[in-house]
């Protein structure tokens, strides 16, 4: 008998997470015989980042990492999603590797467990050695895929009696288009072109940098398999473009999934399904990617979860009788939206992501790898900060989370984005997604109203 959604609960055992990255928490950016990434690189470059920020201190977690675990205990986390810096463990992408960096992050897992959190590693959120950039061109060369399953590889042999779930890329479509072509942003009516590190634009061979990057997690999975622990779970963590159905009758639920399925054809598609739509090779046309059959192997390698970044939905769908046979409805001017403007709020896309990687790719464990929102985040006179939208956000989407759970989407956990306030990229430290406020002059830190939220959650195991 299906349990009553009006409890609210989530299953035993569900993980309460959240979740950083490296080049945004560390700092320590030349220390203990860490390389240089293509983010010290961007960063430093005139112009790239507001206010001429870097992540070269950031918010020290590198050397305050106990401190951050016993706020995560504090908050009532049991999991941590976090990334392992390439270029701290291989300065140069590859070669000899960096003892003090391994030692780094045995420390972290070792302090993690020791409090009771499991921890989730990550193993690139973005932060390419520069060494392979100025050698290959990053991704644009296969090269840079077979060293970073080399590298994965050694991490899975160095921490396997550590960390037993790894995530291989975060977010492929953002570093990606972003980095290799820029892309334009819509925020609020007003189209604004993005770019990220390293900046570059590779024009139509896009479809040969992606290509290389969804081979890169292949040939990662098939290496952590090798050389990690037997009980060792891995898959990838892409920020999921979900159209949610406009009405959920079936003609429109099927429509939002064929949609779901064409708009994230470049990455999950292809990594569940072994290989490119159709649709998507047309239109590639002459500039569709190069690839063998050995690709196409590691590619489709099996994985063992799934992890899906939600923000927003991609758009809301109708059925329509006129090809591709969906209808994309447009966002009235009056739709809410959160402190960053391309956050349109939509809770049901945290219910329907889960539930088409679920139906179309028959996903056995899925992780919610990201789910959170900027804030203004003032403080009060009291010294409180009171983050009332980002409740409203984790209640409302959590709620809808929980909803597809009771429906046997067999998601295991939710990682909020972020633990704390810190370097958020090319915004620098204008955006504060944490449920801890960081001040970035004295790196104090203190829990927010919604750190409160997250804890008594996690205490219920229940929309709080």
């Amino acid at each position: 008998m299906t349990r009553p959604s009006t409890d609210r609960k989530f299953p035993q055992g569900f993980y309460w997470g959240v979740a950083t990255a490296a080049y945004q928490i560390e700092g320590a950016w030349n220390e203990d015989g860490k390389g240089m990434s293509i983010w010290d690189t961007y960063a430093h470059t005139p112009g790239k980042i507001k206010n001429g920020d870097t992540g070269d201190v950031a918010v020290d977690h590198y050397h305050r990492y106990k401190e951050d675990v016993a706020l995560m205990k504090d908050i009532g986390a049991n999991a941590y999603r976090f990334s392992i810096s390439w270029p701290r463990i291989f300065p140069d992408g590859a070669g000899a590797p960096n003892a003090k960096g391994v030692d780094f992050y045995k420390r972290v897992t070792d302090e993690l467990r020791a409090n009771g959190i499991e921890p989730f590693a990550t193993l690139y959120h973005w932060d390419l050695p520069q060494a392979l950039e100025d050698k290959y061109g990053g991704w644009r060369s296969k090269d840079t895929s077979k060293a970073f399953a080399d590298y994965c590889g050694y991490i899975a042999q160095q921490l396997g009696d550590r960390v037993k779930h790894y995530f291989t890329i975060n977010e492929f479509s953002s570093f990606v288009e972003m980095g290799y072509h820029g892309v334009e942003v819509d925020l609020g009516g007003k189209r604004v072109r993005m770019e990220s590190a390293p900046g570059v634009d590779v024009g139509r061979e896009i479809y040969q940098v992606r290509h290389h990057v969804i081979v890169a997690h292949g040939l990662a999975v098939q290496a952590i398999r090798a050389q990690g622990a037997k009980e060792t779970k891995v898959g990838p963590a892409e920020v999921i473009q979900c159209a949610v159905p406009m009405i959920e009758t079936p003609e429109h639920i099927k429509a939002a999934q064929a949609a779901t399925r064409e708009l994230n054809a470049p990455y999950l598609t292809v990594m569940l399904e072994g290989k490119y739509t159709d649709a998507y090779l047309r239109q590639a046309g002459k500039d569709a990617p190069k690839v063998t059959s050995e690709d196409m192997r590691a590619i489709a390698s099996p994985v063992d979860l799934v992890g899906v970044n939600v923000y927003k939905a991609a758009f809301y769908a109708m059925a329509s009788d006129e090809a591709p046979g969906w209808f994309q409805v447009p966002f009235s001017k009056s739709h809410p939206r959160m402190f960053n403007r391309w956050l349109t709020f939509a809770p049901e896309a945290i219910y329907w992501a889960p539930k088409f990687v679920q139906t179309m790719w028959g996903a056995k464990e899925i992780f919610i790898t990201e789910n959170g929102c900027a804030s203004d985040d003032v403080v009060a006179e009291d010294g409180g900060v009171y983050d009332t939208d980002r409740v409203m956000l984790m209640r409302n989407y959590l709620t809808q989370l929980q909803r597809a759970i009771d429906d046997a989407a067999p998601v295991k956990g939710y990682f909020h984005w972020s633990l704390m306030d810190n370097f958020e990229w090319m915004e620098g430290y204008g955006n504060r997604f944490g449920l801890v406020r960081v001040d970035f002059k004295t790196l104090e830190r203190k829990p927010k109203l919604s750190a409160e939220w997250f804890r008594e959650a996690a205490r219920k195991n229940a929309v709080a």
